[in-house]
């Protein structure tokens, strides 16, 4: 349903709210003014138009196959005309049309945090442009463009920051409740907000490939879901119908009072009800969002509650997936800032993050990196081509041996969490830059908090070797580990695991999409993974920080809890309201006034979903990635 239907529907609910309250009140005053009759005509007037909207909702929904418990709420209100009982179906009416009311109001609030994201779409942006600034529309950014970012502006695209330092508020993606300090180089993330002095960003990506824009398209997608759970509410629905009209028809079977039918049908109206669990879900999205996890759907949410295994990537997901160089190797007496320049050059026509951090190291150091030429790239090889005249190849050992004509040597000195880069020019090995992709920092603590969440398994798939594998992840406490794994053995994986209960897959890559699309809920690092990751994804991190997980499979769990709570409380609160109207201790009236407070009680507590407060993650010092890092620079000479 689009925003203009949505806001068309609430008017509507509105308009009868307003017509079947007024009713009630205006025939309250005529029937204690000692006019029965004109009171009668008023409460029928009244409950007309909400009858009306509501066998129109019936209608649609037989059609669609699905059978409500709104034929409750029909049956209820037609009951109370039939026998004379106007003024039950009077509050009858108020009930129900206050419960949708109640209902719409509750799930906009619910995702207003959502909608926040809409509106702080900036729709233009300020670009450095001939020794000036100019305003230009956001389409027209291009990579590459300095920008400028003014205090209190809305960091528009994708970027690294250009100045010396700049302060951004990550709040509405991330829930950091403080500014974060960003240093020359760092990455900054659309949506962020610029809460110090004015700074320049480079942008690195186009306004419709950042993360914003990424995060703006999936909110349509977890607006319009409807959860597993709402649909089995609905299939009790059908059952809950047949008791109550068995308990209504014995109550008028054995009495021969047909009011006592009445009442019956009058307390078992539950329409609001069975609304609760979309909101408790809905409110578990919105509070989910706020902490940085983007879940695409309630679907999605009510099982990320019921996870019970969980599988990682490693590169870019369980590790940073930004390789640092440790050492550089020279062989045939070339210069180490010869070597990482010309290999760095070579890079920049590549999006491997083994060569985007090769690029990031050498821009580091200073060096001006010429544009190669030639270029051709070999997926999970290596590249090759010319920079400045200059014949240059990088790549894995074995793959740059090769196209010099020359046996791979023996790095058996390198330490198993290493990544060996070799780097050829004019036809040599001109040497070796040994790299270490360092483990995520809290990564242990994390891991320790998922289980404590119900997570009885933890597996790590990579397509890496398994001593790189093992070595990163000692001390983990994994239940399994997959090394050299492609694309499609992670789907079968995935899908044996699903004997131990419903599968979490966790990655970044283009090679992890398949694998999180088979998964029950499939999690994309959305910071800096693939857009192929995000699209196949159920869930996406908005930061780059996989300690998020804990948070969002908390607000899971707490939003199905309540969701069932609500359930569980309203239609055992509704079936003692009906034994007791069928046994006469309850008027039909007064059965409507007990189900009113019954239906706002469940609406209210499934909007304690919006409060739901995770444990705050830990991040210890990473004392033990400082540790492997010395551990591979003392061992690093092949």
């Amino acid at each position: 349903m689009s925003r203009m239907e949505q806001n068309r529907t609430d008017r509507i609910k509105t308009a009868i709210l307003l017509i079947v309250a007024t009713g009630l009140i205006a025939g309250l005053a005529f029937y204690f003014s000692g006019r029965p009759n004109a009171a009668n005509l008023i409460w029928i007037a009244g409950v007309v138009p909400a009858l009306a909207a509501l066998v129109v909702e019936i209608l649609r929904s037989l059609r669609s196959g699905e059978v409500g418990l709104n034929i409750v709420a029909a049956l209820s209100m037609s009951a109370a005309l039939v026998f004379g009982e106007t003024l039950a179906a009077a509050v009858v009416a108020v009930m129900y049309s206050g419960g949708t009311f109640l209902e719409a109001f509750a799930e906009g609030r619910a995702r207003r945090e959502m909608h926040d994201l809409l509106s702080r779409v900036p729709r233009t942006a300020t670009r450095h442009r001939n020794g000036g600034l100019e305003e230009i529309p956001l389409d027209d950014i291009a990579p590459g463009d300095r920008l400028l970012i003014r205090q209190g502006d809305m960091v528009p695209v994708d970027g690294m920051v250009a100045s010396e330092t700049a302060f951004v508020d990550t709040s509405a993606l991330t829930g950091e409740s403080l500014p974060v300090r960003l240093a020359h180089g760092a990455d900054a993330m659309s949506g962020s907000t610029n809460a110090g002095e004015a700074f320049d960003l480079t942008a690195t990506r186009e306004a419709k490939d950042s993360t914003y824009a990424g995060i703006v398209r999936l909110v349509g997608e977890a607006q319009a879901s409807k959860a597993p759970m709402s649909r089995l509410a609905d299939r009790w629905s059908l059952g809950f119908l047949a008791v109550t009209v068995s308990i209504a028809f014995a109550a008028w079977w054995f009495t021969g009072d047909p009011i006592r039918a009445v009442a019956v049908l009058v307390v078992a109206t539950p329409c609001p009800l069975i609304l609760a669990v979309p909101v408790a879900l809905v409110a578990g999205l919105s509070r989910a969002a706020h902490f940085g996890v983007l879940i695409k759907g309630a679907g999605p949410l009510e099982t990320m509650a019921r996870i019970r295994t969980l599988i990682l990537d490693k590169t870019g997901t369980l590790t940073d997936g930004r390789p640092q160089i440790v050492s550089i190797d020279s062989h045939d007496g070339m210069a180490e800032d010869d070597i990482l320049r010309l290999a760095a050059s070579l890079d920049q026509a590549s999006k491997h993050p083994v060569a985007q951090a090769i690029v990031a190291a050498a821009k580091e150091r200073g060096f001006a990196l010429p544009v190669p030429s030639d270029v051709a790239e070999i997926p999970g090889e290596g590249v090759e081509g010319h920079v400045e005249g200059r014949k240059v190849i990088v790549g894995g050992d074995g793959f740059v041996a090769s196209r010099v004509g020359r046996q791979p040597g023996d790095h058996s000195t390198i330490s198993a969490g290493s990544v060996l880069v070799a780097v050829a020019v004019d036809g040599h090995m001109a040497g070796h830059l040994v790299m270490f992709d360092p483990l995520r920092d809290g990564a242990g603590v994390m891991l320790d908090g998922l289980r404590r969440e119900g997570i009885i398994r933890i597996l790590l798939a990579t397509g890496d070797r398994a001593d790189v594998a093992e070595r990163v992840t000692e001390g983990l406490g994994l239940d399994g580990l997959r090394a050299g794994l492609t694309p499609d053995q992670k789907v079968l994986l995935v899908l044996s695991e699903r004997k131990h209960g419903p599968v979490m897959m966790v990655g970044d890559g283009v090679n992890d999409a398949p694998a999180l699309a088979a998964a029950d809920v499939g999690v994309a690092m959305g910071a800096r993974g693939t857009a192929a990751s995000a699209e196949a994804a159920d869930v996406v991190l908005l930061v780059d920080r996989i300690d998020r997980l804990g948070p969002g499979i908390e607000i899971a769990r707490g939003a199905r809890r309540i969701a069932v709570e609500s359930v569980v409380a309203g239609i055992g609160l509704s079936v003692m309201g009906m034994i007791a109207a069928a046994f006469g201790y309850l008027t039909p009236v007064q059965g409507a006034l007990l189900q009113e407070v019954i239906d706002v009680a469940v609406i209210l507590n499934a909007l304690r979903a919006l409060r739901i407060a995770p444990h705050k993650p830990t991040t210890p010092e990473p004392k033990a990635v400082s540790s492997a890092q010395d551990d591979i620079a003392q061992g690093a000479t092949p």
